[in-house]
């Protein structure tokens, strides 16, 4: 049995999120967000190399020693899949593992409200799932597909890097490629995906303006095209898209994106009150025809008042997520305070109870 393997036992009966190898330093775990050092020893750098090597075939090991960084999927039976980024680094070989849960969770499980159902009823456009790293992006990935996968029988085709969950067969076929083993770049692959008969396209990671073009391509040639963006917010989503291109092509660009535009569901985990779990905090804009004509005329600095305008459709800012969250006890208040943009909103955080039931600061008399 690998070194790792053990690791990775640990680390998932920890409930841990990641596994961090350097040089210097212990086996370190993420747990609730927080970086946790293992009772073991410090690895050398000989020893990291050591271990980490055990669990790469020929060609990967190649591919580290050519490119000085390698990202591969690891899998255990029985216990789940690890997505790993190897990297060369001042101290040597060090690595990091993304944890994947051997299930596949529901919507539901992950706290989606009703609003992503109607938003995965679209048979075309463009659906949006953002976030820091780390937050959750890929899970909601596959929740979706797998929702998608159960109730219509499709042909769904995704392109990721590397493939994570995977997909049974159920009411839909999934074909899921991966990114330098099955197609040489996300580009590629969404050329020849036009050619494939795909209903629904989706894309790990938008990441370079040839990906977001052929995304927003074929989201109004009758694909339904789910991918995902490292962005905070649904209007900054928006502009990082627009930003991607020349200047001279934007207008054409915000009138493809205006009629295309499905939903960007933004997520945030946060740690929960009782210290058990992560909570996940949601900011969602739905397509609408006042939403398009924002994209339209380059007003997205518009769009959290059209957000706000909408919650009855099921818009909602991050903000307010955060502070539902808090008033439901499921966040402390200095989760919720560290985590708020509008600075308006901290006082009626801080006049409530939080999380645990503990009074604030201003009822027990102090600053």
């Amino acid at each position: 049995m690998a070194v790792l393997d053990k690791i990775f036992k640990a680390a998932v009966d920890f409930r841990a999120s990641d596994v961090h190898i350097a040089p210097g330093e212990p086996f370190m775990i993420r747990r609730m967000g927080q970086i946790v050092k293992l009772k073991s020893q410090k690895l050398s750098a000989q020893n990291t190399r050591q271990i980490i090597s055990e669990i790469l075939s020929e060609d990967q090991k190649q591919a580290l020693k050519d490119k000085l960084q390698l990202d591969l999927a690891y899998e255990i039976k029985g216990l789940g899949r690890f997505r790993g980024s190897v990297m060369m680094h001042n101290n040597g070989l060090g690595a990091v593992f993304r944890i994947i849960p051997q299930k596949i969770p529901t919507l539901l499980e992950i706290g989606m409200p009703e609003v992503v159902f109607k938003i995965l009823d679209n048979h075309q456009g463009l659906i949006l799932v953002t976030g820091a790293s780390g937050h959750g992006k890929s899970t909601t990935l596959a929740a979706m597909v797998d929702h998608l996968n159960t109730v219509r029988s499709h042909h769904i085709l995704s392109v990721e890097d590397p493939i994570e969950f995977i997909h049974p067969l159920k009411k839909g076929v999934v074909n899921q490629r991966q990114h330098g083993r099955d197609t040489l770049s996300y580009s590629n692959a969404l050329k020849g995906a036009l050619r494939q008969d795909p209903d629904i396209i989706v894309i790990g990671e938008l990441r370079d303006l040839q990906t977001i073009s052929l995304a927003i391509s074929a989201s109004e040639t009758g694909h339904l095209v789910i991918g995902t963006l490292a962005t905070s917010n649904a209007s900054k989503t928006i502009d990082r898209i627009l930003a991607s291109f020349p200047p001279g092509e934007q207008s054409q660009i915000r009138a493809m994106l205006s009629e295309s535009l499905k939903a960007v569901i933004t997520q945030r985990l946060l740690p929960a009150a009782d210290g058990k779990k992560m909570e996940m905090a949601l900011e969602i804009l739905v397509g609408t025809l006042s939403v398009g004509n924002l994209i339209r005329d380059n007003k997205t600095f518009q769009m959290a008042s059209v957000m706000q305008l909408g919650k009855n459709i099921g818009m909602q800012l991050m903000d307010d997520s955060i502070v539902t969250l808090f008033q439901e006890g499921k966040i402390s208040r200095e989760t919720a305070i560290v985590n708020i943009d509008n600075k308006k909103l901290i006082p009626a955080i801080s006049d409530q109870k939080d999380g645990m039931g503990m009074p604030s600061r201003s009822e027990n008399g102090k600053d």
